[in-house]
């Protein structure tokens, strides 16, 4: 695995950082969505309901990506901070902390998640076929979804001192256990017993769960930078407050993904349980597309945090630049794929005409908004980096008016098509990046005109 010692940020080439940590990264990314079109492939083979259901239940996940959002981000923003000031104390104070709240958070989801599942199924289930393997699925998933937060706490740490080979590996090693029992817990291959979707949840829980222990193994055997500490195990409320001040926000930006995509589930259910199947693997795809994008958004922020940290904000602002350069040229040309021929992506998962259709189209449609997606990616990273992150939850939100709202009232008038839907979401994502790089523009334009003052120990001789 990588060394333990932190990486330094504050200096050096800025697109080499980016690509150097954006490797393994994306990776990293790319075996986890394997294991998503894997297990959705075996899902596939039970039927709509079983796509329609598993995928409208994965819609949770946004909830808890919404919590660790809070976690991960709040950690990794403050670490990168500390290490750009020389601070190892805080960072590891901060590291601690982030391990206590994710025990609290695990216990929290995995209860709310059995006391809720039942009614949000209800809710965004086309069907009782649909409803029944949505709920099959979450029951045994959930105990899965609690162990993220431990894997997020470590992750962000390490990735808050430039650090992101080993949770690569974890990830690369997880992904394969996950690949390795889909089949066999799904469709019952060497063992007779399938367990369709229910093998599904058990198979993603297992591999969550096999990834906390092999990070474990790394803290305590080889990572000496950040480690856990016994007497800093304890809760500290001002501790919690500074996380807090930075994670909420983008915690919340990704609740609002999740109220974005139970609307389009609630939308387009009267079209059936073939459209929400077919929306359910052109939205799974539309995410591994979004794979590039995302990974360079992540490795900028801890960048640009370090060097915030240092006081350099001209590379914050060179970081940002180069970012959105990189990206952007990644999701034109997979814009341009999904424009030629979209159902590539998806005949491998499903033989039902109707359901290759909707996915087709969305994929066609959805795939304008591939730059602008990354864009407000980058743009959340870098809110990340400066520490305040209110900016970004504000452009997130905007979409309640400019997308949500009208989707609700197209869905009542006569002659509405799936395709408005779509056309809907790639204006709506056009304009919050607009206003994202806007709100960035001033914030940066803000730490400026303050000039802090350069950490003198962060200046390379």
């Amino acid at each position: 695995m990588a060394s333990s010692l932190v990486r330094d940020l504050t200096h050096g080439s800025i697109p080499k950082h980016i690509v150097r940590l954006a490797l393994p990264m994306a990776a990293g990314m790319i075996f986890q969505t394997m294991y998503f079109l894997v297990d959705l492939w075996f899902v596939a083979r039970l039927g709509d309901a079983a796509v329609a259901g598993v995928s409208a239940a994965g819609n949770v996940q946004y909830i808890v990506m919404s919590l660790t959002q809070v976690l991960g981000v709040g950690t990794m923003a403050l670490i990168s901070h500390a290490v750009g000031r020389k601070d190892r104390d805080d960072a590891n104070l901060i590291f601690n902390q982030s391990v206590v709240w994710a025990g609290v958070c695990a216990v929290i989801t995995v209860l709310g998640g059995y006391l809720l599942c039942e009614y949000y199924m209800r809710t965004v289930g086309a069907d009782a076929a649909t409803h029944d393997a949505g709920v099959t699925y979450l029951r045994w998933f959930i105990p899965g979804l609690g162990l993220q937060f431990a894997l997020v706490s470590m992750g962000a740490a390490l990735r808050g001192t430039g650090i992101v080979k080993p949770m690569m590996v974890v990830q690369i090693l997880t992904v394969i256990l996950n690949i390795v029992l889909a089949p066999v817990l799904i469709a019952g291959w060497g063992t007779g017993r399938a367990l369709g979707v229910a093998g599904a949840g058990l198979a993603s829980t297992i591999a969550i769960a096999a990834g906390v222990m092999l990070m474990l193994g790394y803290f305590f055997r080889l990572e000496h930078y950040v480690y856990f500490q016994r007497a800093l195990l304890t809760v500290r409320m001002d501790v919690l407050r500074r996380m807090l001040k930075i994670g909420v926000p983008p915690g919340a930006e990704f609740a609002l993904m999740f109220v974005f995509t139970g609307v389009n589930y609630f939308v387009i259910r009267d079209f059936g349980a073939a459209a929400q199947a077919g929306y359910g693997i052109g939205a799974r795809v539309m995410q591994s597309i979004f794979l590039p994008a995302m990974a360079i958004a992540f490795s900028a922020a801890p960048l640009a945090g370090q060097n915030m940290g240092a006081g350099h904000l001209d590379r914050v602002r060179d970081t940002f630049r180069w970012a959105v350069i990189l990206g952007s040229g990644l999701m034109v040309v997979l814009t341009l794929i999904c424009q030629w021929r979209p159902e590539l992506f998806v005949q491998g998962f499903t033989n039902e005409a109707a359901v290759i259709v909707v996915a087709a189209e969305f994929l066609r449609i959805i795939s304008w908004n591939f730059v602008t997606t990354g864009i407000n990616f980058t743009c959340s990273g870098m809110f990340q980096a400066l520490g305040n992150t209110l900016p970004s939850l504000l452009s997130s939100a905007s979409r309640l008016l400019t997308f949500a709202l009208p989707a609700l009232w197209l869905s009542r008038q006569d002659g509405f098509k799936l395709r408005h839907l779509w056309w809907l979401s790639v204006v709506t994502t056009t304009a919050q990046a607009l206003f994202a790089i806007w709100l960035l523009r001033r914030e940066i334009a803000r730490r400026e005109a303050v000039k802090p003052p350069v950490n003198p120990q962060a200046v390379p001789a």
